[in-house]
């Protein structure tokens, strides 16, 4: 164990980052970064979000990697323990480009036969361990992407997108997980977010704990919130992060 100094060194706390510790895409509180501190004295804490690590310096600070004493970047994909970077994977390497141009292909062919108030840019992001796409763009502003978030909610234009790629691709391997407002991410099979996990396998570990709030089935945090390695805590906001923390750990 490399974490001694801690009150509890066998508990680990993981946290997802939008709508967990930080608004969709905005940053991190004051009051969140000083209980995320607080409870560093307690037990050991990480994040595991599907962002890549430079969003994720945007949202908790430029100082993340020395924050938290594990950072799991885009499911664990990208990850860091104590600030030491650990063994990464590729998307594109896993898929192949054939295979990837067919799927990127489809996906800007279907985005152009959406009709949405509006469109920015940015509709494929590609990632080391993913891709994310997002109908209304990811340069949406934030109200933008509160706007597309009710248009969503009442015409479920990325479920549906989600059943057509199901549906065109069935023997990709691949899992579609709806996040955030805006967009959802592709993945092979097995890298959502429960992919972070073999990092801390052999760690000791007596008690995983996992904040989330998109726990619900089909939402990036559930095969995560649901594994049995962890304990899961369903939350609606930082808020509520902070409140249930209190409750658990102070």
């Amino acid at each position: 164990m490399s974490f001694q100094d801690r009150e509890k060194p066998d508990v680990l706390v993981l946290f997802d980052v939008d709508g967990t510790l930080t608004p969709a895409r905005l940053t991190i509180s004051d009051e969140v970064k000083e209980t995320l501190a607080a409870l560093r004295k307690k037990v050991v804490i990480g994040f595991v979000g599907g962002s890549d690590l430079q969003k994720q310096v945007e949202q908790l600070g430029p100082t993340v990697l020395q924050d938290f004493d594990f950072a799991f970047s885009e499911n664990g994909l990208t990850a860091y323990k104590l600030g030491q970077e650990l063994a990464s994977q590729s998307f594109i390497n896993w898929i192949g480009e054939e295979k990837y141009n067919e799927l990127a292909k489809f996906i800007l062919g279907y985005l152009s036969q959406l009709d949405l108030p509006k469109r920015r840019g940015t509709f494929i992001e590609f990632r080391n361990g993913m891709i994310n796409v997002s109908p209304i763009g990811r340069n949406a502003s934030t109200a933008e992407r509160n706007e597309f978030e009710k248009f969503d909610l009442e015409h479920k234009i990325r479920e549906k997108f989600v059943a057509a790629l199901k549906e065109k691709f069935p023997d990709y391997g691949l899992t579609y997980s709806i996040g955030g407002q805006i967009s959802f991410d592709v993945f092979p099979t097995g890298w959502d977010k429960t992919y972070a996990l073999q990092h801390v396998a052999n760690e000791g570990f007596k008690e995983i704990h996992f904040f989330g709030d998109k726990s619900y089935k089909g939402g990036n945090d559930y095969e995560i919130y649901t594994d049995e390695r962890t304990i899961g805590h369903a939350v609606q906001s930082p808020a509520d992060t902070v409140r249930i923390l209190k409750e658990l750990f102070f």
